[in-house]
């Protein structure tokens, strides 16, 4: 168990102002440049990923989306 902090209401001393520096919303949003495919999987493969991605809070296509990237990048290499 965490010990809770003790608080004062003493000075913190001088403040200084910074620049926002946190990018807006929209600019974290990564953009991937996707094709849409037909792809026939066999059940036993998708029921598969969905029940990763549910434990994982994900969607299961984005998880196999990202299996074939890093099979790609491995391949090049």
């Amino acid at each position: 168990m965490r010990k809770k902090g003790e608080y004062s209401d003493e000075p913190i001393g001088r403040l200084q102002i910074v620049k926002d520096f946190l990018p807006r919303p929209e600019e974290l949003v990564f953009k991937e440049d996707n094709v849409k495919v037909t792809l026939s999987l066999s059940r036993e493969s998708v029921d598969f990923f969905k029940a990763e991605a549910k434990r994982n809070r994900t969607q299961y296509q984005k998880m196999i989306r990202r299996l074939l990237d890093i099979y790609v990048i491995n391949q090049r290499a």
